[in-house]
């Protein structure tokens, strides 16, 4: 009985898989009648779309300049001329000329560049598609190395690590606050990371505009918001079920602030080093001054859940290291490997850290939402506030 019984469902899962295979092969039966019909039209394209993504143009010594690009079209592209401020160069491309679909390429220019000018470069392929882009610094570009790693890590500490450890030296002072002050504080948390999310988001929207079509980057930020939203939601609703809503918990909420704050300062890295990376070393120093200023108001959000607890000191070692190291990472990338595609990925995966810690704590004060709503709105407003007004030295 049991064998006719397991026959049986063998069949019935055989005869299913049958039935969810049948709609993807009829399908791929109407994709191909029509590529081969091409429903009767008998259009012809005269001129094949082509599409190339400048993605870096480097200057890696004081006769050289490289063009990264990426096909971004639909077609194999080929390389046929190069300019330079209007006069034609000779150039080599590596691999080969013809670019598949979605690859990279390097062109490699001997021109000899002077830094601090501008330059203009047209890239033309065989069907003489122009190509443009604009070199407003000619700068001798950083290679990685110990000193440049070094002087990099630095610029990651002074803008991550030092302003948020400042701002977790407030925690001894904060503690003897009461009840009005605590939900103020936490309000103030929340307004200051809606600021951080929104300012994430807009720096994202920026870079998705330099993304090569193909890698959609208005999806990429919905992928890394929506799916950094929900995983943290599901850790959050774990822990709170084996940890309940003691001071567990509201550690675990200052760590997922923590989190939020250091992927805001990866993007905020990356910016500087690619600021760097470009040449523009004023704007870097610039973004440096005022990020610093600007962040030592994220170690006042990541401490202000557990004023009303003793955390142990290497929780707050942690909590400064994951909210500021990351800016360190940032400084990395932006600095040696600038990619808009990895930079609207991270950014995206940041705004989504910081909303769904909003929403925590938005779970933690809804009780005092209800009990002193003039205070939450006090608070929220200040916290916005803040950041805006700090922005005015950054932006």
């Amino acid at each position: 009985m049991s064998e006719t019984t397991l026959d049986s469902n063998t069949r019935f899962g055989l005869k299913n898989l049958l039935l969810l295979l049948l709609p993807l092969v009829l399908l791929a039966a109407v994709i191909w009648v029509f590529l081969n019909t091409n429903a009767g039209l008998n259009f012809n394209v005269p001129v094949p779309i082509e599409d190339i993504t400048v993605e870096r143009v480097v200057f890696p010594g004081e006769n050289e300049i490289e063009i990264h690009v990426r096909n971004s079209g639909p077609d194999a592209v080929h390389i046929a001329q190069v300019a330079v401020n209007d006069a034609f160069r000779t150039f080599t491309v590596i691999p080969l000329s013809e670019i598949p679909r979605l690859d990279t390429a390097t062109i490699h220019l001997n021109y000899g560049w002077v830094e601090g000018e501008a330059y203009a470069i047209t890239i033309f392929t065989t069907n003489a598609v122009p190509i443009d882009v604009e070199v407003p610094v000619a700068f001798l570009t950083p290679e990685p190395s110990g000193a440049n790693f070094l002087g990099f890590t630095l610029i990651g500490v002074y803008v991550g690590l030092i302003p948020i450890f400042l701002g977790l030296l407030w925690f001894p002072a904060l503690r003897s606050l009461g009840k009005e002050w605590m939900t103020f504080l936490m309000a103030i948390t929340i307004g200051l990371l809606i600021f951080l999310g929104l300012d994430t988001v807009s720096e994202a929207l920026e870079q998705a505009a330099k993304v090569p079509a193909p890698f959609q980057g208005i999806g990429l930020i919905g992928i890394g918001a929506v799916a950094t939203f929900l995983l943290l939601d599901a850790i959050s609703r774990r822990q709170s079920a084996t940890a309940g809503e003691g001071s567990t918990k509201r550690l675990g909420v200052a760590y997922l602030i923590a989190l939020g704050i250091g992927l805001h300062n990866l993007g905020e890295g990356l910016a500087i080093g690619a600021a760097y990376n470009v040449g523009e070393v004023a704007l870097g120093t610039f973004l440096v001054v005022g990020f610093i200023i600007q962040n030592i108001t994220e170690g006042l959000g990541i401490i202000a859940p557990i004023l009303r607890d003793r955390p142990k000191f290497s929780h707050l070692v942690w909590l400064g290291v994951l909210g500021g190291a990351p800016a360190i990472v940032g400084s990395w990338l932006g600095a040696f490997t600038p990619s808009a595609t990895l930079a609207v990925l991270f950014l995206g995966i940041g705004a989504g850290a910081i909303f769904e810690v909003v929403y925590e704590i938005a779970k933690m004060i809804k009780k005092d939402m209800e009990n002193m709503p003039m205070v939450v709105f006090a608070g929220v407003l200040a916290g916005m506030l803040v950041l805006w007004g700090t922005g005015l030295l950054i932006k």
